[in-house]
This record gives structure tokens, sequence and C-alpha cells, in this order.
């Protein structure tokens, strides 16, 4: 009898921690990433000025590459710019936006990608996607999953707390998108990977039970475990099946119908996940993941970030065209928008009661 295995797509080193950014060269170095450290560093324009000023003396192979912005075009200038030089391999160094551009862009050229996150906004450290600005809006792009994820906890902390508490939203969010996988193959028969429902589904309630807040160094690092396993388990699915779901849905027709006035990616998936929950039926969990979220400062409610009642029900109603094949509890009950605006009514009396 055959032992049957799989390998899982997965870094080769997750190093979360204070301090961690400090050890950076003796990590690649360590894990034979970089010996030589000869690498491109791709930085924000603004904020990793500061970064590269204290790297640079533990890095003096290492090339600097200031990156615009989070849109398509960075990612094929980053490309183009450093093709041919013969990096041992490309460090994002900064937000979800630069670690997007150089995940493209390190798949473009065919080198080994580090992420190097300096906040916790939302699960695409670690994710083999990079979501980049292109003339149509927005598109996902299939890259390799990161060959290493260093996030210093120290770092973290300095960027601002909204952009925690986005990734809390984020990390939350994966029980309602597996619940949403759940009833695709219940009454679909779509095909479920086990293995990454459950890497999701845990991560998520990790986080939605941990008794911490934003400010304790056990919090912040299981948040971050939590969207680092949100990755892989992308990975494993070959698909954003495990971590994207109605709340995603929501998340995406806010930025579509209201692109100048839409809140954080963990603030929307977060509020779209508490209704989704409500949805479902599973009453309890709403309410419980309400509780969780207003506990770490995010919204529940949808003028909380400044919508009204018909604006949300505007972009549940709008939510099923953004993700056009996907199954979710959006699509099996196919509520008119009367039906969204009483149960909003129903949501909206449970969260206040």
């Amino acid at each position: 009898m055959p032992v049957l295995t799989r390998l899982i797509p997965s870094p080769v080193v997750v190093d979360i921690r204070r301090g961690a950014l400090d050890d950076l060269a003796g990590l690649l170095a360590d894990q034979r990433i970089s010996a030589s450290g000869k690498l491109a560093v791709a930085i924000s324009d603004g904020s990793g000025r500061a970064l590269r000023e204290r790297l640079t003396p533990a890095l003096p192979g290492a090339h600097w590459y200031p990156v615009a912005d989070g849109t398509l075009d960075s990612a094929v200038k980053l490309a183009d710019d450093i093709k041919g030089n013969r990096y041992d391999a490309v460090v994002g160094l900064g937000g979800g936006k630069i670690v997007d551009v150089a995940k493209y862009a390190a798949a473009r050229v065919g080198l080994p990608m580090v992420a190097v996150a300096t906040n916790l906004a939302h699960d695409g450290l670690c994710s083999p996607v990079a979501t980049l600005d292109n003339d149509n809006g927005r598109g996902s792009y299939g890259v390799p999953t990161p060959i290493a994820v260093v996030i210093d906890l120290d770092i973290v902390r300095q960027a601002p707390a909204r952009f925690v508490r986005s990734g809390i939203g984020d990390a939350v969010s994966n029980v309602s998108c597996v619940a949403d996988w759940e009833l695709a193959h219940e009454v679909n028969g779509e095909e479920i990977d086990g293995l990454a429902a459950a890497m999701a589904r845990q991560a998520g309630e990790a986080v939605l039970r941990h008794p911490g807040g934003i400010g304790d160094d056990a919090f912040l690092k299981v948040l971050a475990e939590g969207l680092v396993l949100t990755g892989i388990s992308m990975s494993v699915a070959g698909d954003s099946r495990p971590a994207s779901g109605a709340c995603h849905e929501i998340n995406h027709a806010f930025d579509l119908l209201y692109p100048k006035r839409a809140a954080s990616h963990g603030e929307q998936v977060g509020l779209g996940a508490c209704f989704a929950m409500h949805l479902r039926g599973a009453r309890e969990e709403s309410l419980l993941m309400a509780a969780t979220l207003r506990r770490h400062g995010l919204p529940v409610m949808p003028d909380e970030i400044g919508f009204t009642t018909d604006e949300f029900v505007r972009a549940v109603a709008y939510a099923p065209q953004t993700r056009p094949g996907r199954f979710t509890v959006l699509e099996h009950l196919k509520l008119s928008t009367d039906q969204i605006r009483d149960a909003y009514a129903d949501y909206a009396k449970a969260i206040h009661s």
C-alpha cells in the first residue's frame, strides 16, 4: 500500500517576533536565500526611507528600489529595473502594496521573494496572489508564495492602529468565508480542500477568541500567525476560496460603488462577515463576531464607516456581481432589495439589543 502525501507550498522560514528585522541579513544567509547579500529591496517612497537607513549597514550588497504605488505599472517597472542584475532574491519591505508589487516583480523575473511586512493590515503578505491596481480597476495575479516571511512586532507597533484593526477584520472574516465554501459544497458539490479550510478557519477562530488587544505582543503574534496561515491556506487550495466569501463580495461592492468613500479592506470584510453570518442563520456566531470586532474598535454597522442603510443594501445587492461564478450565502438566498433591507433591520436590531 503506497503512502500518499502532498507537498504544501509554504515559506521556508516564518520569523514573527520583536527585533526580527535586526536579524534579517543573518536569516537570509542561514537559510541560503542570499549568502552574498545581493538583494533587490522594494520600499515605499515615504516610510521606507527610515527602514532603509536602519538596514543599509547590515545589507551592504542590497540595492534599494522606491515604489511609487501599488499598481501593475509599478510592478512591471520594478521587474524591468531589477532584471539582469543577478540578485539572489527580491525583498518587499513595507505594507501590502509594496509586498504585492515585489511578489509580482519577483515572479516576472524568476527570483524568490521575501516578504518583510511592516503592518498587519490584511492576509496578502503570505498569499500566492498579488493584488494590483490597473487600468480596469484592480486585478489579482497568481504568483509564487514568498520564500520567507519576516514580521517584526516592534515595527508593527509603530504603524497606525487602523492597520492592525484592518488585519483583525480580515482574519476574523475567515470564519464566514469557510462557511460559504462549505455551503457551496453542500448545495453545488463544489470540491472543498479540508486542509485549506481547517487552516483558514482556525486562523480566524484564534483571532476571534483571543482575549488580548492590539497593544499586546501575544495578541499581535496570534494575529500575524493567523494572517500567514491564511495565506498558506490559499496556496494549499490553489485559490482564494478559504479566505474570500460573501464578506469579500460585499467589500468589492463598496470599492466599486463608492470608490472615493470606501473604508479599509478589513473594516469592510469584517462588517460583511457579521452580516453574512446573520443571513445564514448563525445568529450567535454573528453576535460573537460583532462583539469581538467592536472590542477592537472595528465597525459592525455601515453608518460607522459613513454609509447609509440604503447604500449598504445597494452594496449587498450588487455584491454577487463582483465575483461571477463564486457561490456564497448571497447567491444561495438570492435576496431581493426589500428582503436585504428586512434582513438588515433584523441584524441591526440584534446588534443593538
